[in-house]
């Protein structure tokens, strides 16, 4: 009897969804929902549920529907050890992220132990890559390939000037510095200065009196847009005129009031998400603002999520390795944000950096994009 009543209770469920129940593959967005680097977190969620749904519409993966699972790392590796917990646990086979390169750092034994892929679409963090590891794979360029193409604007566009690097003592903002360092080195120049601070570090006058006691005439910064205004703020009380170079790190509206004449590295001008379309569990759109990190961040997960279905449909499964073999065998994937390859590493190949410089536009703003510098 208790057999049958079970039975019953199947046959009921499969009833009630329609006819035979559906499988679902597991995709696990690991992303910073809260903490500073929030407003890049909410456009992974953006673009992710919205790859999610456009997927779904077209017919899923082999058949197969996506079921998005979000958890919030907040760019903190102890919450992003128990994202990956959690994603195992619940036997999701694909993770987006994370986008902290120490989350990433972190998880990213635990999930190759799984048999996990992990597309990160912004930890950008060289050695990442550089590990051995099978399942891992960026859609973004490497703080190496920003150091060295800022080294060689650097070299080339300042010739011979006094070059002071500064860093905020982070995995991200050191890598950057220290791959400019080689750079110059190798084309021949060196650094005036080579000064490091401490993230969020409120006074950084005594920083700068050193770089006016090195009498150096640029200032290339690794590290994030909060610290590069106070930086500049500071640079200019104390009468120092030079001219800022960085990352991709500045791309921030706590930068936009000090950024005018600084130049970047920066991927090539991403393509925005059109309209938000994923519903929610309501079937209301998503309420996710759009901001400037947002989309900066969201067309790079939004194709994440494509590389993965992509590579699945070619591999003809959701395997970790049989994915990790499509991705790695250097084909082609069409996405969102261009045709995107990748090599034995897990890096994009060509990269996609190039070089910008803040400018006032013609409505006042102060913006970056459209405004390319030959390097």
């Amino acid at each position: 009897m208790a057999v049958k009543v079970l039975s019953l209770v199947a046959l009921g469920l499969v009833l009630a969804s329609g006819g035979v129940a559906e499988a679902q593959i597991k995709i696990g967005l690991s992303a910073p929902l809260t903490g500073p680097d929030a407003p890049y977190g909410q456009g992974m969620r953006m673009g992710a549920e919205q790859a999610v749904a456009d997927i779904n519409r077209a017919g899923g993966i082999n058949g197969q529907r996506l079921a998005l699972v979000v958890a919030d790392d907040s760019s903190d590796a102890k919450q992003g050890l128990a994202a990956a917990r959690r994603f195992v646990s619940e036997k999701v086979r694909l993770v987006v992220g994370p986008l902290a390169p120490s989350v990433a750092s972190a998880v990213l034994p635990s999930y190759e132990a799984a048999g996990i892929v992990v597309v990160t679409p912004g930890a950008s963090w060289a050695p990442l890559t550089a590990r051995g590891l099978w399942n891992v794979f960026r859609i973004c360029g490497s703080d190496a390939d920003q150091g060295r193409l800022a080294g060689a604007y650097l070299a080339k566009a300042h010739r011979g000037r006094r070059i002071g690097i500064v860093h905020d003592k982070t995995a991200f903002g050191r890598g950057l510095a220290d791959e400019v360092s080689r750079t110059l080195k190798a084309a021949g120049e060196s650094e005036a200065a080579f000064e490091g601070f401490d993230r969020g570090e409120r006074d950084l006058s005594r920083l700068v009196d050193r770089l006016v006691r090195a009498r150096v005439e640029v200032v290339y910064l690794g590290g994030l847009a909060g610290d590069a205004a106070a930086l500049v703020r500071a640079m200019r009380a104390a009468g120092l005129s030079a001219p800022l170079v960085g990352s991709d790190g500045l791309i921030d509206k706590d930068f936009v009031a000090e950024a005018e004449g600084t130049v970047i590295t920066a991927q090539l001008e991403p393509r925005k998400l059109p309209e938000v379309r994923a519903p929610d569990a309501r079937g209301a759109p998503p309420k996710l603002s759009r901001t400037p990190e947002s989309d900066s961040i969201a067309g790079q997960t939004y194709a994440a999520i494509e590389v993965m279905a992509r590579a699945a449909e070619q591999a003809k499964s959701t395997e970790g390795r049989a994915i990790a073999a499509v991705l790695h065998g250097g084909r082609t994937v069409r996405t969102l944000i261009g045709d995107l390859a990748f090599d034995a590493g897990g890096d994009l190949r060509p990269s996609a950096y190039a070089l910008y410089a803040w400018r006032r536009t013609a409505d006042g703003r102060i913006d970056y994009l459209g405004n390319q510098v030959s390097p």
